[in-house]
């Protein structure tokens, strides 16, 4: 057994059981978006909320300490994803990535924005010209030290 067959059954049974990621959040205590990647195995589970996702997809023990591992991060199928809305975050960073880091260099300095103390919103945005994808990235500015 690995964290992929983990996440191929809690899939199965969020389908299974007409679950709504936005519920299992509200479940398992923490934001939709975190909980959606921790399902999803990119983040670890502390005990307690392994345990709240064990009651919501029937998992065993062994299933629930897999959550608690720290799973390799970033891990896609493929190189260059091929899933059309992943695909569309590629192309976003391919285009718009360096326009974003002279952005942000011009701001705060020579740095970056941290993945880690870092959280993310997405939320549907009505326009009459059809809704718009409302997503809001948010990560903690580290300046690069001199030694």
């Amino acid at each position: 057994m690995d964290r992929s067959v983990v996440t191929q059954k809690i899939i199965e049974a969020k389908v299974r059981n007409g679950m709504k990621w936005s519920d299992i959040a509200k479940a398992i205590g923490e934001s939709k978006e975190w909980v959606t990647a921790g399902c999803l195995g990119q983040m670890t589970f502390t005990k307690v909320q392994a345990e709240a996702a064990g009651k919501l997809f029937d998992l065993t023990d062994e299933e629930m300490a897999w959550l608690q591992i720290v799973p390799y991060k970033g891990s896609l199928p493929t190189a260059v994803p091929t899933d059309p809305l992943i695909y569309r975050w590629y192309e976003i960073v391919n285009v718009y990535g360096t326009t974003i880091k002279e952005l942000i260099h011009e701001e705060f300095g020579d740095g970056i924005m941290s993945a880690i103390d870092f959280s993310m919103d997405i939320q549907r945005e009505p326009d009459p010209k059809g809704d718009r994808v409302q997503v809001v990235l948010s990560g903690k500015y580290l300046s690069y030290k001199t030694y």
